[in-house]
């Protein structure tokens, strides 16, 4: 499976216990897609946050994200990682 990193704008001020909850949202939901989110970080000045994902496709990325109310901005795959 491919490795995916998203990138969510426009969540500013975002707290560890919001982030934590996004993340969990994302997780219960998941095998619906084959999508495993394996962790989270966020700065909350700037209000990005990234993700990153084992997936089929980007597009299953967002659907998750999507369903669980926070649509991605951006998706890109990470095909290497070292």
């Amino acid at each position: 499976m491919t490795q995916f990193m998203d990138v969510h704008r426009g969540m500013r001020g975002i707290t560890a216990d919001q982030l934590h909850e996004a993340h969990q949202a994302d997780l219960a939901i998941e095998k619906e897609e084959g999508v495993h989110f394996k962790q989270a970080w966020a700065d909350p000045d700037s209000g990005i946050v990234y993700c990153l994902s084992e997936a089929p496709s980007a597009e299953a990325v967002q659907r998750i994200h999507e369903r669980a109310g926070h649509k991605a901005d951006e998706i890109h795959p990470v095909p290497l990682t070292i």
